[in-house]
């Protein structure tokens, strides 16, 4: 009975920590002991700005017009497409658009922004996304923190907005990016957002193609004694996912890939007291929600009759599920992307993960 209440107790606190205690932790921790960025307006390196793609024939002009259309010198800014084989017009769209175009052989996302890197020479390189838009200012925020030797990485605002471009962040997304602020402000953030993000070109790292950027280059700046930052000023926007269950699908693609890196990554090595703390809190136990959930649920049942708690706890439980099969907005967000973590689990380690991609449903 004891190592029933352990293996009860155990998974509660975990989940209670990474999804509640640990970000009021983030928060009071920042408040006190705040570590600025040196940022400097005045900065303006020489940036080439990469989008991979793979058959974006919808929308890579507009992204090429876009990104034209920045807010930065003309003569120190490159565009460059780097295509994944694509099988469409992307190619000839971007190059009609203004962008240099590289064409790879089929390898995937990752492998597309490595030879990208490769093959150009500026001082930064930045990366963003095929059906992103950004602010005419985002690449000029994003840039001012690299005048601070210690910044090796930042990555911008990511928001999500409908049809009719209406904002559409969500309690979740809110919640995220405000923790993501602590967290830069106390050091180096757990986790980048893909549509926008960029690395000082010597502090580049080429990475196993199945991993992706988002997660893995912010541990890589700190184990090489860098700093990885969020910019809350530099925004990008993009179209939301449709509905839960779209985004569902998208996350258990997104969280095969976040296993891979936890369990083949090296993410918790060389890394000081406090990061190694906010890497455990916030991708580990926050990727093993789902696991920690379905150990609760199954050692509540069976603790049920010894003790008024674990009758309490069991209807917390019942009520999330209930409210979540009613349709309840943050109930079912919260239950299908919790699910989305185990799916992911399970096909990471029934499967492995693929290097290549094919587009979210619903988001050009």
């Amino acid at each position: 009975m004891d190592a029933l209440k352990i293996a009860f107790w155990a998974p509660l606190g975990a989940l209670m920590w990474t999804h509640v205690a640990y970000p009021l932790a983030a928060r009071a921790l920042a408040t006190a002991r705040s570590r600025p960025v040196r940022t400097d307006d005045a900065y303006r390196p020489t940036v080439s700005v990469i989008v991979a793609a793979y058959n974006e024939e919808p929308v890579i002009e507009r992204r090429v017009a876009n990104l034209r259309a920045l807010d930065y010198p003309a003569e120190k800014l490159e565009i460059v497409v780097s295509s994944d084989a694509s099988s469409d017009r992307t190619d000839e769209l971007a190059a009609a658009a203004g962008a240099r175009v590289i064409r790879n052989a089929r390898g995937g996302k990752v492998a597309a922004q490595d030879r990208a890197v490769r093959e150009t020479t500026s001082v930064v390189v930045a990366f963003s996304d095929a059906n992103a838009t950004w602010a005419p200012d985002a690449l000029r925020k994003l840039v001012r923190n690299f005048a601070d030797p210690d910044v090796g990485y930042v990555t911008g605002r990511a928001n999500l907005q409908t049809d009719d471009g209406r904002n559409k962040e969500g309690l979740y997304w809110r919640y995220e990016l405000a923790l993501r602020a602590d967290e830069s402000r106390l050091h180096s953030v757990t986790g980048g957002n893909g549509p926008i993000y960029a690395v000082r070109r010597e502090d580049y790292v080429e990475v196993d193609p199945r991993f992706g950027h988002d997660l893995s280059l912010p541990y890589l700046m700190v184990q090489r004694g860098r700093r990885a930052v969020y910019e809350p000023e530099a925004n990008s926007y993009e179209k939301a996912t449709p509905t839960n269950e779209d985004e569902y699908r998208r996350k258990v693609r997104m969280f095969e890939h976040c296993w891979a890196i936890v369990a083949e990554g090296k993410m918790l090595r060389r890394l000081r007291p406090l990061y190694l703390l906010e890497v455990f809190s916030h991708r580990h136990l926050r990727y093993s929600s789902g696991v920690l959930h379905l150990v609760l649920l199954g050692t509540n049942v069976a603790l049920l009759g010894h003790g008024t708690i674990y009758a309490v706890t069991l209807g917390f439980q019942l009520g999330l599920l209930l409210a979540a099969l009613a349709g309840v907005g943050i109930a079912r967000y919260y239950v299908l992307v919790t699910w989305a973590t185990t799916v992911a689990l399970w096909n990471y380690l029934r499967r492995g993960v693929p290097t290549t991609w094919d587009v979210a449903e619903g988001t050009r």
